[in-house]
């Protein structure tokens, strides 16, 4: 009987299939709920049995959880306890779920830990993960911690740490595999099974020239399906999206979302292969920069409930300040006209719903600016292509909802005159408003600044003072307050 390849499948008999499955213990229904978060019974369960003193059945408890999920519970855990249940969890929380920790979490648990601890917890770690864990640590903590390291993981982590932070240098990870174009299919299968110190992870290979420049990459796919004899240069695929080393994590994840990547080789300046980036650490950074955009939005910092508490106060303190001074701004329009409300007080009441209204108006084409410009649909090419577009649907809004506010004013007021003002006023402010929703933001990235930085703000200001201006001021002039 010939010796069966490694590679080949093992076929179970009819019926067996359907058995052999791994001993799990099935007790999801009791440990998640139906979107896949922890119970809260879990949770107090396990925190319960760590408050007794019975850290045995806390560890049986969480053994079969998923690093992730074991995360999970050390985030949802007060901040009191964490340090009694990562005592009890022991050997459970290993270097996955520290990866797998929140930021801010995982900074107070390395800060309790040895440099000896760290850098053998650092060297069970793809690199790009190590260097999450060590840059947020203080200078000193990270020499103690990468003298500790072996030299090879030193040497990488060193390397990455030379990168500016959310560049594709930070986010890559140095174990691939990479062959010459010259082998065979055999040759290429034979390194494979022989190194034990190759990447276990990945999902091509990467072809190189004698000088290491990336020329091609192969699927895995491809080459199990592919004779032993054949070529890797005849069977690899030329065309390949190339990240540069030094290339913003963002700009990194748009490529993958444009060209359907599941990987891709990163290059130096001299076009030399230094690592690569797989999908699953995109998906963290698309999430990232997303929830990044929205919160930048307003103004509320990382928005991180488990940043510390004055750290949020620094972050959001200052636009609140920022947006006191533009609602001063407004006020003082106001007073331009306290003439004319006395005369007329129900101009006080209506003149917030004009402000209100161009304020929404104006967060709508906003955030449809900044997610354009965010994800490259919006260029240089095209800008004023999107201002015509926006101006337009800010027109037809407008004409739409002064028309309603206008009516309803004369109807309920009784004052077809001043339904006139306001529905004018309506709309001139709508028009202002998607003129500034998209001026705003572009402006920003003009000036090298993030369009997302509280532009709300400042989209808010002008829609609350033009619309204060254009209310009571066609009122004046009108002649209703005469």
């Amino acid at each position: 009987m010939s010796e069966r390849d490694p590679l080949d499948p093992v076929l179970l008999p009819p019926g067996e299939a359907d058995t052999a499955e791994i001993d799990r213990p099935d007790h999801d229904h009791e440990v998640m709920d139906d979107e896949d978060r922890l119970r809260p019974e879990f949770v107090s369960q396990v925190l319960d049995a760590v408050d007794e003193g019975d850290n045995e059945s806390a560890r049986a408890l969480v053994e079969p959880l998923h690093p992730a999920d074991v995360a999970d519970l050390i985030e949802l855990a007060r901040a009191d306890e964490r340090e009694g249940l990562v005592a009890a969890l022991a050997e459970l929380v290993d270097a996955e779920v520290l990866a797998e920790l929140n930021e801010h979490v995982r900074e107070i648990l390395i800060s309790e830990m040895s440099p000896e601890r760290v850098a053998e917890i650092a060297g069970e770690l793809d690199t790009d993960d190590a260097v999450a864990i060590i840059e947020d640590l203080e200078e000193d903590e990270q020499r103690a911690v990468l003298r500790a390291m072996e030299p090879d993981d030193r040497a990488a982590i060193e390397e990455a740490l030379t990168y500016g932070e959310e560049t594709a240098g930070r986010l890559m990870q140095r174990d691939l595999i990479a062959v010459p174009e010259h082998w065979t299919v055999g040759q290429v299968i034979d390194y494979l099974r022989s190194d034990a110190d190759l990447a276990n992870d990945f999902w091509e290979v990467f072809v190189v020239s004698p000088i290491h420049h990336p020329v091609g990459t192969c699927k895995l796919s491809t080459i199990l399906r592919s004779n032993r004899q054949v070529m890797v240069s005849d069977i690899m695929a030329l065309e390949q999206t190339l990240i540069p080393v030094d290339m913003d994590q963002e700009d990194v994840a748009l490529r993958f979302q444009k060209y359907a990547l599941v990987s891709a080789a990163v290059v130096d300046g001299s076009g030399r292969l230094v690592g690569m980036i797989t999908v699953d650490d995109i998906v963290h950074i698309i999430q990232a920069e997303a929830s990044e955009d929205v919160l930048l939005l307003s103004g509320a910092g990382e928005g991180d409930i488990n940043e510390p508490v004055l750290d949020s106060y620094k972050a959001r303190v200052r636009w609140l300040i920022a947006n006191l001074l533009t609602a001063l701004l407004a006020s003082t329009v106001i007073r331009m006209f306290e003439g004319s409300i006395e005369r007329l007080a129900i101009l006080a009441a209506l003149m917030p719903i004009v402000a209100g209204v161009g304020g929404n108006a104006g967060t709508q084409t906003l955030a449809v600016t900044v997610r354009a410009l965010a994800t490259n649909q919006l260029t240089g090419s095209n800008r004023w292509r999107a201002v015509g577009r926006e101006m337009r649907v800010a027109l037809m809004n407008g004409v739409t909802v002064a028309t309603l506010v206008g009516i309803a004013v004369s109807l309920i007021l009784g004052s077809p005159q001043l339904g006139a003002v306001i529905a004018a006023a309506m709309l001139f402010n709508v028009l202002i408003a998607g003129f500034a929703g998209v001026l705003v933001p572009l402006t920003l990235e003009r000036w090298g600044a993030d369009p997302a930085v509280a532009s709300s703000i400042f989209v808010t200001m002008v829609t609350d003072s033009m619309g204060f201006l254009l209310f009571l001021g066609f009122a004046t002039a009108s002649g209703l307050t005469g």
